[in-house]
């Protein structure tokens, strides 16, 4: 066969599929005016149910009235009492629905029948139980960024009073602390942008071939100079196998998980302790292993640490909330996995790399 007529022929049947479905769509529906589902089955009985009597009168000649009329009595109060189990589903979910206009998603619907209208129950159920999540997630990141950003407007406002009622002199130990509580305020702004960015899906991925041990060397000085100032002591160590190991991902953002790894592996180890960064190239991936020397995070947490505002626990000293959750979506977006690894002291970085 010709492959050009072939090929005609498909695009004409895609055609004529595509002219029917327009057409089909335009053509008006004969029960869209009639408002309530149980008076539409009743006008399907009676047009089916004349339809057929017509048939057999024009074929039989014969149509007993009285046999005509009880038949299709029977059939309406049939239809009718079917009808209100096959509509109930969908009145419930007209109720829920109004309910949840008004910001109740507790309401669910019962889901016992196998057919359309109990898939759409089904659906509708989850739909209820996607909104209620989503709607505690937006009530829980309003109180928990109000909490956030409280903390260290509190801090940064008794300081500026105290200067200006001359109760403090402007030293650099006071002026130190205001510093401090102005990059915290600005540190979690710039987290806040940037998981706002990556839910939207405003945030490409500049990927690059780059070798990992440089990578690793700045990142271990940048967060040794953050342990510095909060006075923890803690030491660094690499190992990176083979030495002249290379990936290609994201440098940037990269470069951003792993420090907020080594800083959370710094505040949540013992101070003075050592946290140890391994980063292993296999075929087809790269392993990069964060430890600390702490307790580690029990079990039962760990598919919860890297939500957002989850500190593991600590209210002083335990950073914004925000770096193992952008840790996470960073590392999704390069198609990889991070979790915490046994013995609960460590995060595993698994990346592709082709």
């Amino acid at each position: 066969m010709n492959p050009d007529l072939a090929a005609s022929g498909a695009v004409a049947r895609r055609w004529v599929r595509r002219t029917g479905d327009r057409v089909a769509e335009a053509l008006p529906r004969p029960l869209d005016p009639v408002q309530s589902i149980k008076l539409k089955l009743a006008i399907l009985m009676l047009c089916s149910g004349g339809v057929a009597f017509g048939f057999f009168r024009f074929k039989i000649g014969w149509l007993p009235p009285r046999t005509t009329i009880t038949a299709v009595v029977i059939a309406l109060v049939t239809s009718q009492f079917l009808a209100h189990g096959i509509t109930r589903p969908l009145r419930e979910m007209t109720a829920a629905a109004k309910r949840m206009a008004h910001g109740d998603y507790t309401r669910r619907v019962r889901a016992s029948s196998r057919d359309e209208v109990g898939q759409l129950a089904v659906a509708f159920n989850q739909m209820a139980a996607d909104l209620a999540a989503a709607d505690q997630q937006r009530r829980d990141l309003i109180a928990n960024v109000s909490h956030e950003l409280r903390t260290p407007i509190t801090a940064l406002h008794a300081v500026l009073e105290n200067l200006v009622d001359g109760v403090s002199e402007p030293d650099p130990t006071t002026l130190s602390t205001a510093l401090a509580q102005t990059e915290r305020l600005s540190l979690l702004v710039s987290e806040l942008l940037d998981l706002s960015s990556i839910e939207a899906g405003a945030f490409p991925l500049d990927r690059e071939d780059f070798p990992i041990a440089p990578l690793l060397a700045e990142v271990v000085a940048e967060a040794e100079v953050m342990t510095a100032a909060l006075g923890r002591g803690v030491r660094f160590h690499t190992d990176v196998s083979p030495g002249a190991a290379r990936m290609y991902a994201d440098r940037a953002r990269l470069h951003q998980v792993l420090l907020n790894l080594l800083d959370n592996a710094a505040r949540h180890g013992p101070t003075g302790g050592e946290v140890r960064v391994a980063a292993r190239a296999a075929p087809g991936e790269v392993v990069i292993d964060v430890q600390d020397e702490g307790p580690g995070i029990p079990p039962a947490e760990r598919a919860t640490v890297f939500d957002r505002f989850t500190r593991g626990g600590r209210t002083v000293g335990g950073g914004t909330g925000l770096g193992l959750a952008i840790s996470r979506w960073v590392v999704d977006l390069h198609g990889g996995t991070i979790a915490v690894a046994d013995p609960g002291s460590r995060i595993r970085v698994v990346l592709p790399n082709p």
